[in-house]
């Protein structure tokens, strides 16, 4: 069935990835191909998701990099944005590639070309034909950062046997808190431990500070704020808030940050029944005195977004996401609000809570 589906599955990679601005060039890095080298000597290789997941390893590859200056380090990830983030912020030694596809031909190619001296899986990125393929080609493989929420695990328990036989293949299991680490223990995997959330050591994401300090000039001290990582559904709650808003702060500014900037004319035209005046990011429509929503539909600045507005407001919250880092908008300096369905960051809420 694998092999059946794997022509679909990259035609919608190809597609995704050139629309979202990756190097055409680098896309075939999904097929298991690089243009990359291998290092001499030991390779850590770190498998994440996308920017987030990406992003949290950082710190902790540089303190192995210090701790031992002959080891090398290779980050896979999916997406075209986190690609971007980390050419910006590799730490020494280090380099990046596109994530292969869970085939068996991509990842043989990968695994051939790499030789990894060890695995180690961020969050919940766990790939099957990855997993088992890396273990059988001698891979130690770690689990660090592990999330699996109430829902995920309900599902993996269904499939208690495959579950257990699968992620039996990791010597080390780090869970971001206990309550992940009770749904490895009720799957019979012992050996997981609770150790605390890597994204909250991960600092502010980075940005172009000539930017940055443009951008202030240009909206000086009207009020803003900020609506990320926004799903269908929750641009109707935030524009109603906005323009509630408007009605004693006419010079109030809304920076609108999709999950995912190829909705953006969706957005548009719904959004302009509710708020006329809109300029667009991706189309380099400067926000003038008159702009009422700037829409940022464009990859890779979310941390110039965050850097500039006091307040955040957090989606996949709204709709059964269950919410998004909100460490990244804290550490950039930012109070950061939220809707109720955050099941994927109680604890990170509940710590913001107690310490303020």
């Amino acid at each position: 069935m694998t092999r059946a589906l794997a022509p679909l599955a990259w035609r919608r990679v190809q597609r995704k990835l050139a629309a979202n601005g990756a190097d055409p060039a680098r896309i075939s890095e999904r097929l298991g191909r690089t243009a990359l080298p291998r290092p001499a000597g030991r390779l850590i290789w770190f498998h994440a998701a996308s920017v987030g997941e990406s992003v949290s390893v950082l710190r902790l590859i540089d303190h192995l990099g210090q701790s031992d200056p002959n080891l090398r380090f290779l980050i896979t990830s999916g997406t075209a944005t986190s690609a971007d983030v980390l050419a910006r912020r590799l730490p020494k030694r280090t380099q990046h590639q596109f994530a292969p596809l869970d085939t068996r031909e991509a990842l043989r190619r990968f695994l051939a070309h790499w030789h990894p001296d060890l695995g180690v899986f961020v969050e919940s990125e766990l790939w099957p034909h990855m997993i088992e393929m890396a273990y059988a080609h001698d891979v130690p493989l770690a689990l660090i950062n592990a999330r699996i929420s109430d829902r995920s695990a309900r599902g993996w328990k269904r499939f208690g046997r495959t579950a257990r036989y699968l992620l039996s293949h990791f010597s080390i299991i780090h869970c971001q808190d206990q309550r992940t680490a009770d749904h490895f223990h009720d799957l019979g995997l012992r050996r997981a431990r609770a150790g605390g959330n890597l994204k909250a050591a991960a600092g502010a994401l980075p940005y172009d500070a000539a930017v940055l300090t443009r951008l202030r000039g240009v909206i000086g001290t009207r009020p803003l704020w900020v609506a990320s990582s926004t799903h269908p559904g929750e641009e109707e709650t935030v524009l109603a808030a906005h323009a509630e808003i408007l009605k004693s702060r006419p010079d109030a500014l809304l920076i609108l940050v999709p999950r995912h900037p190829e909705r953006a004319r969706e957005i548009l035209e719904k959004g302009t029944a509710v708020i006329p005046t809109w300029s667009r990011r991706s189309t380099d429509m400067p926000i003038s005195a008159k702009t009422q929503v700037y829409l940022a539909d464009t990859m890779g600045e979310t941390g110039l977004w965050y850097a500039l507005a006091p307040i955040v407001f957090l989606g996949g919250s709204l709709t059964p996401v269950g919410g998004h880092n909100p460490y990244e908008p804290a550490a950039a300096g930012a109070a950061v609000l939220h809707g109720p369905l955050y099941a994927n960051f109680t604890e990170a809420y509940a710590a913001f809570d107690t310490h303020g």
